[in-house]
């Protein structure tokens, strides 16, 4: 089947090149925060084995600890993006307030969980790029 009105490797859906609207501050943002994240989880994905051999004893402790890596990963995406909003001027001190106190109390609560669990911080803890 052929499609008239645009070339091969173009989406139609899309408007051609010269037609699009320019690429805005945010999108650019979101680009890059969408590379740092898929370049962090192929590091991890190198990190982690390829089976996990799962111990009928301790599943609780693994599941705990699998949830709670994941939380760590996503509170730690959300206070790097908040970070570059609050240097780009986009967030009020009102706002740079509340989501500084929504991050520490999420901090708080996962260390809370994690000790329920018997888990260290180091057993949840990731690096994402230079924030460690």
């Amino acid at each position: 089947m052929t499609t008239t009105g645009s070339s091969q490797g173009e989406n139609p859906l899309q408007p051609p090149l010269g037609l699009r609207p320019p690429r805005t501050r945010h999108a650019r943002d979101a680009d890059t925060l969408e590379l740092e994240l898929r370049e962090e989880i192929e590091r991890l994905r190198a990190l982690l084995p390829e089976r996990i051999d799962l111990d009928p004893a301790d599943i609780e402790r693994g599941l705990a600890g699998l949830v709670l890596t994941l939380v760590e990963f996503l509170r730690q995406v959300l206070e790097r993006q908040a970070i570059r909003r609050m240097e780009g001027g986009s967030l009020s001190d009102d706002e740079v307030e509340r989501v500084g106190l929504a991050l520490m109390r999420l901090e708080q609560k996962i260390g809370e969980i994690a000790t329920q669990f018997g888990l260290d911080k180091d057993d949840i803890q990731l690096r994402i790029g230079a924030a460690s």
